[in-house]
């Protein structure tokens, strides 16, 4: 396919599906990174490989699956022109994105809890790890909620038909991506130890 082709309103959004995908790969790049000195840094002799995951990551992870059938029912609602629909499952795709958050902050609590901190003296490298890719992973999903509200907005606005979805079509594709991420991180936590 040539990208010179169509009218502006076919190459602006090509553009923006393109710029997208390029802030896509560079956060798989950045999160790779994280995840390769992981790797490394396990064969330390100050790692802690007996830590497990706190339930809140796990009960997190089951809320962001659940946020992606969410926002695909939406989308798929608003193919159909079922305005009510989609408004709830947007909702619901921001309210279970929020309950993400707050779960990951809870098991923040609960690794505080068990007695590491992210620096000092009940500090580790291990802990370090963990608290440095959660908390990137979470400003990611704060943007996704942006994203999620911004689309909110104009769907009240009525911006969006089943013909012109491109807002929600952005948001659903960067939505997905943190979603999938953070499974991919949290089984990399959980089983690499």
């Amino acid at each position: 396919m040539d990208l010179t082709q169509g009218t502006q309103l076919e190459k602006n959004n090509r553009a923006k599906k393109m710029m997208l995908w390029f802030g896509i790969i560079s956060l798989i790049m950045s999160f790779g990174g994280w995840t390769s000195a992981f790797l490394v840094s396990k064969s330390r002799p100050d790692w802690a490989k007996d830590f497990e995951l706190p339930l809140a990551f796990t009960i997190s992870t089951v809320l962001i699956v659940i946020s992606s059938i969410t926002f695909i029912l939406a989308k798929n609602a608003l193919k159909k022109d079922d305005r009510n629909l989609t408004t709830i499952l947007l909702i619901v795709t921001f309210v279970l994105g929020v309950a993400f958050i707050a779960n990951q902050l809870s098991g923040f609590q609960q690794i505080i809890n068990m007695g590491y901190n992210f620096t000092g003296p009940t500090s580790n490298v291990t802990m370090s790890y963990i608290y440095l890719i959660a908390f990137v992973h979470i400003l990611h999903i704060v943007a996704g909620l942006i994203s999620l509200l911004v689309v909110i907005y104009n769907h009240f606005k009525q911006k969006y038909t089943a013909t012109n979805m491109l807002g929600v079509e952005l948001a659903g594709t960067f939505w997905h991506f943190v979603d999938i991420l953070w499974v991919y991180l949290f089984l990399f936590l959980y089983f690499v130890k």
